[in-house]
Formats: C-alpha cells, structure tokens, sequence
C-alpha cells in the first residue's frame, strides 16, 4: 500500500549496507548525506524522488532499476521493520 516501497527500498539499502559491512555513518558518507537522513531512508520515513534514487544508485555503483528491484523482492512486506543503527 501506500509507503510499502519506501520501506522496501530503505530495506533493500540496509541489506545493501549491512551485507558490505557498513555502519549507516559510512554509508551516509558514502551517499553524501547526513546519517539521520539515511536512518530516515531506511525506516522508510524518507519519500525519494526518482532523482535520488538514480543519484544513491549511482553512487553505489548500481542502475536505479537493480536498486528498486531489491527494494521489490519482498512485495508481501514481511522483512523485519525494525530500525537498525550499526
């Protein structure tokens, strides 16, 4: 429903994060954000634009469509929601 796939996406980039062994300080670094808004991102508090969805996929080194489909490989939405802050 509305705001599954910002939740999603913030999921898929916390396993993105997580899986390279990134604390969301470095990733945020990374990204050229402030760790508070990539905590929001990865709540799913945070409404991307496409933009910054091709600019985070960008940096990572992905295409935007690589970065939504692992934001759409739990569509049922049933991943743990709870905030991770390592």
């Amino acid at each position: 429903m509305i705001g599954d796939l910002q939740r999603q996406l913030g999921r898929a980039l916390r396993e993105y994060r997580l899986a390279r062994g990134l604390s969301q300080e470095q990733l945020a670094e990374l990204l050229d954000v402030h760790r508070t808004y990539m905590g929001g991102i990865e709540r799913g508090e945070r409404n991307l634009t496409l933009k910054s969805v091709e600019r985070i996929a960008e940096h990572l080194g992905l295409a935007p469509i690589e970065l939504l489909a692992g934001a759409t490989a739990d569509p049922a939405g049933s991943g743990d929601d709870t905030p991770v802050d390592n």
